[in-house]
Order: C-alpha cells, then structure tokens, then sequence
C-alpha cells in the first residue's frame, strides 16, 4: 500500500498562476488543494488539514498576510508566501506574520519545487529529533514533544522558530555564527539571506521575553554570531 501523499493547499486568486503551481505540483506527486480567496482557504484547512501552504500575498479582501496571521492563531503548518515584487519590505513583512520562507514572482517550476521540498524536508527533519530536554533557568525546550515551556507555560512558536531555538539548545554554550544557522535550520538554497535569522530571531526573543540588550536565553557574540545559555 503506498503511502499518504503530502497535501500542498495552494492560495491564490489568479486562476492561470493557480493552473500553473497545481501542474507544477501533481508532476512531483503531491496531493493538491486550492483556494481562490481567503475565507475558503481557512474553510478548506479546515477540513483538509493540509501538510503546507503556499499563500499569495495580493488577494482581494482578506490578504495573504492577515490569512497568514489567522493561521497561526490555531496551527503551525508551514507556510510559503508568495511575493509579487520579492522585495524585503514584503518578505520581512511575511516572516513577521509568522511565514516559514516566500517565493518571488516570476518563479520556475524548478525553484517552486525546490522551495516546498526545503521547507517539508525540514520539517522532517524536526520531527525525527531525539529525545532528551534542555533547561536554562524558567525554559525548557522539550525536543521529544517540539514544546516550548516558559514558566510553566507553553510557548506557541512557528515550525522555524522552533527549529531555530532547537539548534540553538541543542549547540548551548557555542557560538554559532549566521552562516551555520542558515545552513542547518533553513538549508543551503539560503546563503546570505540573513534577515531570515534576523528576523525570526526577534520574534523569537520577543515570545520568550528575552531582550538583546539584556538577554536571559540567547547571546548575541559581537558580529559573529548567537549563543544559547545554559544555566540552571
């Protein structure tokens, strides 16, 4: 009996750019759902419980950030954004929404591909991590359950985030410069994009109250790079 297929929910309201990303898609065997707005993408990830979304920004009504916004409410479902102009502005801005990665208009079947079997891979990847903890102060970071605790109280963090802070404490008490974090929490496909780690770093550090100027968890080396501590 083979197994389940990967089910990819694809957001987009340009019906030929939707035609494309499904063709694109089912030729690498993937099981493909699509919505033409927002409101039947959050009904459809209802009912479907889709593996990953790719989510297009500039949809009319709800847009693909608020769409993005309302996801992580209740999930953790990885999420690529699809960008019009590729522009920082509206990359950081999708990443502050709680995306995993984006994907800029005009893309090739090839990148499109490329981008999903990243993000899947390394959600992968999370998932078969071993099981011990690690404790610094009031965080524990419980890598058999992928939960957060803070004060006795769980920490709702996105896929990335978690994969972030994961290779952070799993690697406490070593500094770990941008190049390593890129390399092993988003792949090789993203070298030099270091205002992923910028980015999802303060986001990061916001969740777990921990300031830059005063940090409790994770240390800031210079311009070398992020270190974990540990400490009981």
């Amino acid at each position: 009996m083979s197994s389940r297929k990967v089910a990819v929910l694809v957001v987009d309201d340009d019906v030929r750019m939707l035609r494309m990303i499904v063709r694109t898609l089912e030729l690498e065997n993937y099981r493909v759902l699509t919505a033409t707005n927002g409101d039947i993408a959050l009904n459809t990830f209802d009912k479907q419980s889709p593996d990953l979304l790719l989510l297009d920004i500039m949809m009319p009504g709800m847009d693909g950030y608020t769409l993005c916004q309302r996801i992580r409410e209740f999930s953790q479902v990885p999420i690529i954004m699809v960008t019009a102009k590729g522009s920082d502005e509206e990359k950081v801005k999708g990443l502050d929404m709680g995306a995993d990665d984006y994907i800029a208009k005009p893309f090739s079947a090839q990148e499109l591909v490329s981008r999903v079997k990243a993000v899947l891979r390394r959600t992968k990847l999370q998932d078969e991590q071993p099981a011990p903890r690690f404790c610094s102060g009031n965080l524990i970071v419980d890598f058999a359950q992928h939960r957060v605790i803070l004060r006795n109280h769980e920490v709702n963090l996105t896929a990335t985030e978690y994969r972030l802070l994961s290779y952070l404490a799993r690697n406490a008490g070593r500094v770990l410069t941008p190049d390593q974090l890129l390399e092993r929490v988003w792949g090789d496909d993203y070298a030099g994009e270091f205002h992923l780690i910028q980015v999802n770093m303060a986001r990061l550090r916001k969740k777990l109250r921990d300031s830059a100027k005063n940090p409790k968890y994770i240390l800031t080396k210079s311009s070398i790079g992020y270190m974990m501590v540990a400490k009981t």
